[in-house]
């Protein structure tokens, strides 16, 4: 197994990821199929609130909702 010492110089934040560079190739290739979009600000509000929800514990478990839909 190799050993990589990366510089400091090239880690300015705590968002490096390492992987093969065939997992990379194929990321870039499934990246051009999905088309990026950009949430409204109106989009933007209700995921804020939904944050805040989340955050205050109003929500529900996945696995409740799906037994009531179920009945």
């Amino acid at each position: 197994m190799s050993v990589v010492t990366i510089p400091k110089q090239l880690v300015k934040s705590e968002d490096l990821v390492v992987i093969p560079k065939s997992e990379y190739i194929e990321f870039l290739r499934l990246r051009g199929l999905v088309k990026e979009i950009k949430p409204t600000k109106e989009e933007l509000k209700i995921i804020a609130q939904g944050e805040r929800e989340i955050k205050m514990g109003k929500y529900e478990v996945w696995g409740k909702v799906k037994h009531e839909l179920e009945r």
